[in-house]
Parts: structure tokens; sequence; C-alpha cells
């Protein structure tokens, strides 16, 4: 019995809604820096980004690029990657991306902020093999103050502070770099 790959299928879906969904986002913000980046991922896990690709457009979900007026960001450990990282995460049911931002922040940063919109609008593209797909990722822009306070249920953040130097283990440094040298 021939085994039928329908990876491709699932790959081509989840390119068109994170069309639909980008086209979503541009449309309704301005002023957002874009990036892009590709990732080399095992099939298993390229199936599992397609799939949530598939859902919302986004493989990541949604996060928040929150600062100080000190310039300042505001990052989590994230430990099962071992790296710092912005807080959010993945919508839940309907939710949209904005609100799994703010509740993402609240979460795992615990801070109070301000948001103003959209500071960053992402374009990640993996391939296995023979395949690829591409996913949305929005970063969401706010104010932020107070002492961070991690309340993740998932227990995936242990800590979560303000930088002014980003550390060296920040995922996507130089984007974030780039966002704050542009928007500060």
């Amino acid at each position: 019995m021939t085994r039928v790959d329908d990876l491709w299928y699932l790959a081509d879906e989840a390119s068109q809604q994170a069309e639909q969904t980008y086209h979503r986002l541009s449309t309704s913000h301005e002023g957002y820096l874009e990036f892009e980046t590709t990732k080399h991922v095992s099939r298993d896990r390229f199936r599992t980004v397609a799939r949530r690709v598939r859902e919302n457009g986004a493989p990541y979900g949604a996060h928040t690029l929150t600062h100080r007026e000190t310039g300042a960001l505001l990052l989590v450990r994230h430990e099962a990657i071992d790296l710092w990282v912005l807080p959010g995460g993945e919508t839940d049911g309907q939710e949209s991306f904005r609100a799994a931002a703010e509740r993402e922040l609240r979460e795992e940063g615990g801070v109070e902020a301000s948001y103003d919109g959209l500071g960053m609008l992402g374009r990640v593209t993996f391939h296995t093999g023979d395949h690829s797909t591409w996913g949305v990722l929005p970063l969401f822009e706010a104010r932020g103050h107070g002492d961070p306070t991690v309340r993740d249920p998932d227990g995936e953040i242990t800590d979560a502070a303000w930088f002014r130097d980003l550390p060296p283990d920040t995922r996507d440094r130089e984007q974030l770099l780039r966002w704050r040298d542009h928007r500060l």
C-alpha cells in the first residue's frame, strides 16, 4: 500500500490562510516595521506549524513589544527554548491577535500596558524537505510600567525583566534592536 503524503496540501492551505491574515493585518494598521525569517524544521514540526497557520495564519500567535520611555524592553525567560523572548502566545478560540497579546502579557509579564497598535509584522517561512509554508507574526506595541510578575499558567515562563541592553540570548534580537532604533 502506498502512503499518500498530504503535507503539500496542508502547506498550501496554511499559506492561503497566512496570505489572508497578512492582508487583514497590513491593511488595518499603519507605521509598523516588517521582517522576514526562515526556519528549517523537522517533518513533524512542520506539520504542527502548518496546522496552526491553517487555523488563523499565525504559527506562534501574537506578542507584545512592551517598552518604557527609557527604551527598556520587557522580555520573559522561556525555559523550554532557553532564551529571552517577547511575551506572547497563541490565541484561545475566537480571540483576536490583540486580545491574545494582551492576555499573554498579563500572564507572562504581569505589567500594566497601554497599547499603541502594531509595532512589527513578521513573515516566517518554514521548510522541510520539498515542502514550505509561511505564517505571520504580529508584534503589538505597548508602553508599559510596573515591576514584572510572572503568572504563566503553562509554567513555560520562569522570569520577566526590563532590559535597556538586550541579552545576547534574546530570540530575534536583531529585529528587536531594529524596531527599538526605529521607534524609540
